[in-house]
């Protein structure tokens, strides 16, 4: 299954020489923290929606090395036997901090915090960008798409679009999480209880004799349950009036009510505006449009702008592969690292100044105004600071540092959660649907202006006074060495 394969040689060849290398040194049970962050917010949007953490802790959970994996790697004729017999007894005892699933988050951010001995930090790093970067591209996704419906159903249509099993599988637990309403994946609903729905394909339609025939057909076997799709031939000359002519024959002398209609093809506008008359006039005002075909948000909004009838949103291929921008950009970064209880900060410096990391063992806080109950702003402190909320706190654009703004009536949150201390898992995964409701939550708790498609407003990710002087410390003491 999916969700329980043991995914330890999933990972960058590179780990495993570095974690040889580390062996050998006295560097291999050096404590190092890691940073799990991304840069930018795909499709120039202004915010994005952290998923996948409940893959990372089965992941680590299940972090194994087989004796088919040893010799494996006996075979590259590089490891020292020690290391081997290392990954052959390996067992993760770090700890963990990630961002709960379902939180929007920003460029900059730690999403998740690795503290633990360098080899084994250094292991999972594939994995853990794997999982988060995928589910949480598919996520963010969603979330636009949702937004565009406005309040209508947006169900995953794109199992047979999608980058193999897990990328389909997958896709529609994050889909689900950020606001869609199901999806056409049953396994998906077998693992992770995201509702499966669905009704028919034209091939149902052709395969009877006639179009009406086919639909009486489905009516009598689904009569509470009846969406018949209606442009295998032509919509509003035979697919809407022989749909009505079966409402009328089967479903009404049962005292059943048809769910919907299907539009996949043509001027879903118009279409679906002449569908809504016929359906009303014939006494099924009740009867839901739903429309697919290629959408996303802006054609969703488009649709919505020309005054079409629709009622649910089937989403396939451009939101279970991102398409527009497929790649989330989520990087692993060292940020310090440990020697006798000793933190000692690192950075990453480059000619690109979108690269430079932030250093240190840090808390990341999200504040919010209490008189709007909105997130002003989300603060980096060094891991040991508290917040005083009884003061003013002048916050800035670490960027644009003239851009400042003072809060004196908020509330800090801290935005990580402890996962796993000394190796063993502390935090209760939520259910799905507790998952998807805190996600719905958060996002409300975002001014409109961040979550709008075009030119959304910069939500500042701030660094504290502390932090912002060890980071530039750092970048004169070391800028001169490259």
């Amino acid at each position: 299954m999916i969700n329980e394969q043991n995914c330890s040689m999933l990972c960058d060849f590179y780990q495993l020489t570095m974690g040889n290398g580390y062996y050998k040194t006295e560097y291999a049970q050096r404590i190092a923290y890691f940073d799990m962050f991304f840069r930018r917010v795909p499709d120039g949007g202004g915010y994005a929606i952290c998923a996948g953490l409940e893959q990372v802790v089965e992941y680590i959970n299940n972090l194994r090395f087989t004796d088919e994996d040893i010799e494996f790697l006996r075979g590259k004729n590089i490891f020292e036997e020690g290391f081997l017999e290392y990954l052959r007894n390996f067992k993760f005892t770090g700890d963990i901090w990630a961002i709960p699933e379902g939180t929007p988050v920003f460029p900059h951010e730690p999403i998740i915090t690795v503290r633990a001995p360098a080899i084994q930090a250094q292991l999972i790093e594939t994995m853990v960008l794997l999982l988060v970067n995928h589910q949480s591209l598919i996520a963010t996704k969603a979330s636009r798409i949702v937004q565009a419906a406005d309040g209508r159903a947006v169900s995953e249509f794109g199992s047979r679009r999608a980058q193999g099993a897990s990328g389909a599988v997958l896709g529609a637990r994050a889909a689900y999480i950020a606001g869609c309403a199901g999806t056409a994946c049953v396994l998906a609903d077998e693992l992770y209880g995201v509702p499966a729905t669905g009704t028919m394909a034209h091939s149902w339609v052709q395969m009877f004799d006639t179009e009406l025939e086919a639909f009486e057909e489905y009516c009598r076997t689904y009569p509470n349950s009846t969406t018949l799709l209606v442009d295998t031939y032509n919509v509003l000359k035979s697919g809407v009036p022989n749909a009505i002519k079966a409402f009328d024959n089967v479903l009404k002398p049962l005292g059943a009510r048809p769910k919907g209609i299907r539009l996949d093809s043509g001027d879903i506008a118009y279409l679906s505006i002449e569908a809504r008359k016929m359906l009303d006039e014939a006494g099924y005002p009740d009867c839901k449009i739903v429309a697919s075909n290629s959408l996303d948000e802006y054609i969703i909004t488009d649709l919505l702008r020309q005054g079409a009838r629709i009622d649910i949103f089937g989403v396939g291929e451009r939101l279970i592969t991102a398409k527009s921008e497929p790649v989330f950009g989520g990087v692993y970064k060292l940020v310090a690292t440990e020697r006798d209880g000793k933190i000692t900060p690192k950075i990453k410096i480059s000619e690109n100044v979108e690269k430079i990391t932030n250093p240190h063992f840090k808390k990341p806080y999200r504040l919010f105004d209490n008189e709007t109950g909105k997130a002003a702003a989300d603060l980096l402190c060094v891991w040991d600071e508290e917040i005083d909320e009884s003061k003013p706190l002048t916050i800035f654009d670490p960027h644009f540092t003239w851009k400042k703004k003072t809060l004196t009536d908020f509330t800090a949150k801290p935005l990580q959660v402890p996962v796993f201390i000394n190796g063993e898992q502390v935090y209760q995964l939520p259910a799905i649907e507790d998952i998807r409701t805190y996600c719905a939550d958060q996002l409300d708790m975002l001014w409109d202006q961040i979550k709008r498609f075009d030119n959304p407003h910069s939500y500042y990710v701030d660094l504290s006074w502390k932090l912002w002087d060890i980071k530039h410390d750092l970048l004169e003491s070391k800028g001169g060495e490259r």
